[in-house]
């Protein structure tokens, strides 16, 4: 904890901080798009580049100087236990660890290379390839390494049934729903990799994979997966038994399925899994390569790739709406107050950002959203570039609020639409799903299948507090009962110790920054209890230089709010959030303050290399490569702002 004894008063100097900021500000502004958009990496670990790599010996489209750099890329990334972890800096993981050896050996690396012999020791001290997670051994089971039978038994016929039905994909998270339906077409089609270069990878089993009983072992979160386990034994025998009409039926509809949600050259629900899937299973329809609806789900595919001068490696999906929204609001942040520099350029470049995203508003499409709503208009916004289907209402919120503090008349409709559709898609218990309603049958969550535990998208504080705070920004009367419920429903997820779990970012900082950013906006007082709880465990996990910090691991036991270093994009979090708190004179936020500007490099931006986000707690994280400069940014420009505030008071949801 730091000691606030020592006076900071007057240590902050307004030219150095100035500087600071224009800094920041210059160089985000040049990273600006053309069209007013800002796009940055977005990158996961090991699982996807691997990935790509077996997807290209999948089809037997092989791009020998693209995989030499995703290969340069992997070994970069390997860790010193042997193996790949799922982030920066994180413990060995068997499932990325077997891709990214069996990707490896694609590439052309030998077995016996230093690298290969670590990797290979790491694994089957862990158990072998059969210890594996359910989507590693159905990629085993595509190139003939193991049995069909080692994954889950997940019949096609599961995309005809209808939502009351408990295994329906309907009552599954968009990115399940997206994942599966391929999936499913591509195991009843009992897809086989053309595998040219003969690659295999038995080396990794502990035991041969025909010598393997029983491959679904746990560990299980309750006596439900015993149970499911054992249905599993029941439904594939009873596979066999199912007419061939049916199965050509569903067959039939899962294409169609896909079809329908192609998403042009931004692939099926806009993220790789979905988009790789999908791939396979057109050619294992016999689809040729020309044929548009393949040739476009390739293409989808290979803009994924982030190619450099010496390394190259796959992004999960691209996150333009949210990189502009966020980045906005930082630049808006920036061009606000008496001492904003470059004013009206600032100005001039978000008028072109609010435009873009106005343009990508998705008013015309019912998404699979509407299953569960289907009398509310379409009104939001999605992640990426296009995901018309599957909108979430954590963009929808943030660039709302963007649009709205702007300013334009012109975004007036907009904004409406977009609040109607968020105040639609309030699930039962006060809070926001980040893209269905209710999506909270947690008894799937214990199938076989969903070993990774994240195959629904429930409420979660996060996003429930975007919603809050866009919908109070606005400041409709009427709106006053939503927000209750929501409000509410925050209080009731408070940990008992002050801070909020941080579902879509790192971790307890992230999410009770965007609590007390929803309080503030409502007007909640800072000496409310709940924020006094949350205020204090901000100060308590400051670390002694100043900054705050938080790694993955505390998604996996690890004491909240703690890490080894501070970081840029967690010291920003903490100081937005008391800053909602009207805590912005307090000597703790000067002290991070200071701590942004001493940790800026001399040319304006912040280095960062643990991950900053999480795609499914423990099993897949993220680091976003924009959160280190719009952040920081955004707090330096805030706190200068409220120096000079009549009021004190963050007069903004975000």
């Amino acid at each position: 904890m730091l000691d606030h004894v020592d006076s900071l008063e007057n240590t902050i100097k307004d030219e150095a901080l100035d500087h600071a900021i224009l800094q920041a500000q210059n160089i985000l502004a040049d990273r600006q798009n053309d069209d007013g958009h800002w796009v940055f990496e977005l990158e996961a670990d090991a699982t996807i580049p691997a990935e790509y790599v077996l997807l290209e010996h999948f089809l037997d489209r092989i791009d020998t100087e693209l995989e030499e750099k995703i290969g340069v890329y992997l070994r970069r990334i390997q860790g010193d236990h042997g193996g790949w972890p799922l982030y920066y800096g994180g413990n060995f993981n068997i499932s990325a660890s077997v891709k990214a050896y069996f990707a490896l050996k694609a590439i052309g690396d030998d077995i016996d290379a230093p690298h290969m012999k670590r990797a290979r020791t790491a694994i089957l001290a862990h158990g072998g390839a059969e210890a594996s997670n359910v989507f590693t051994r159905t990629q085993l089971a595509l190139f003939g390494e193991v049995p069909w039978h080692a994954t889950p038994a997940m019949p096609v016929e599961l995309m005809l049934m209808p939502k009351w039905a408990l295994f329906s994909v309907w009552n599954m998270s968009y990115w399940s729903r997206t994942v599966i339906a391929p999936l499913v077409l591509l195991v009843s089609l009992k897809g086989r990799a053309v595998n040219r270069h003969n690659i295999h990878v038995q080396e990794l089993f502990v035991t041969p994979p025909d010598q393997i009983k029983e491959w679904i072992k746990g560990p299980f979160r309750s006596q439900w997966g015993y149970l499911f386990k054992y249905l599993d034994k029941v439904v594939r025998p009873a596979e066999k038994l199912f007419p061939s009409c049916l199965r050509k039926y569903a067959q039939k509809k899962t294409v169609e399925f896909i079809e329908k949600r192609l998403n042009g050259e931004d692939g099926l629900g806009a993220i790789y899994p979905a988009m790789a899937n999908t791939v396979m299973s057109f050619r294992c329809m016999g689809m040729r390569d020309d044929d548009p609806r393949a040739a476009i789900a390739w293409e989808s595919v290979r803009k994924l790739m982030v190619i450099k001068d010496d390394e190259a490696y796959c992004q999960p999906c691209v996150s333009p709406i949210w990189d502009t929204a966020l980045t906005g609001h930082a630049m808006f942040e920036t061009a606000s107050g008496i001492r904003a520099a470059d004013r009206e350029k600032t100005v001039q470049k978000l008028a072109k950002a609010t435009e873009w995203l106005k343009d990508r508003q998705i008013l015309d499409v019912k998404g699979d959203w509407a299953i569960n709503c289907p009398d509310v208009a379409p009104g939001g916004w999605a992640f990426q570039y296009r995901n018309d289907y599957y909108p979430d209402v954590d963009d929808t919120a943030v660039v709302g609020m963007l649009l709205h503090r702007q300013g334009n008349p012109e975004h007036q409709e907009s904004i409406e639409r977009a609040r109607q559709w968020i105040i639609g898609m309030q699930s039962s218990n006060g809070g926001w799903g980040a893209f269905d309603i209710d999506n909270n049958k947690m008894l799937l969550n214990h199938i076989p299948f969903s070993d990774h535990g994240a195959l629904l998208d429930p409420p979660t504080v996060d996003v429930a507090a975007r919603c809050i705070s866009f919908l109070a920004q606005l400041g409709h009367p009427e709106d006053k009962p939503v927000i209750d419920r929501g409000i509410q429903y925050l209080r009731d997820e408070q940990e008992k110790f002050g801070a909020w779990f941080g579902r879509w970012g790192t971790n307890y900082i992230y999410g009770t920054w965007s609590a007390l950013c929803a309080f503030n906006a409502v007007g909640i007082s800072e000496e409310d209890p709940a924020v006094k709880k949350a205020v204090d465990w901000l100060l308590c996990v400051q670390r002694p230089d100043g900054g705050w910090g938080e790694s993955e691991e505390s998604y996996e036991g690890a004491t909240p709010g703690q890490h080894h270093t501070s970081l840029p994009s967690q010291t920003a979090w903490a100081l937005l959030g008391l800053m909602a708190a009207k805590q912005h004179q307090h000597p703790a936020v000067q002290k991070g303050i200071q701590w942004l500007m001493e940790n800026q490099e001399a040319d304006g931006q912040w280095n960062e290399d643990p991950y900053n986000a999480v795609g499914f707690p423990r099993v897949f994280y993220l680091r976003y490569h924009g959160y280190r400069q719009f952040f920081p940014l955004f707090a330096l420009s805030r706190y200068r702002n409220l120096q000079s505030s009549n009021t004190g008071k963050v007069e903004v949801g975000f």
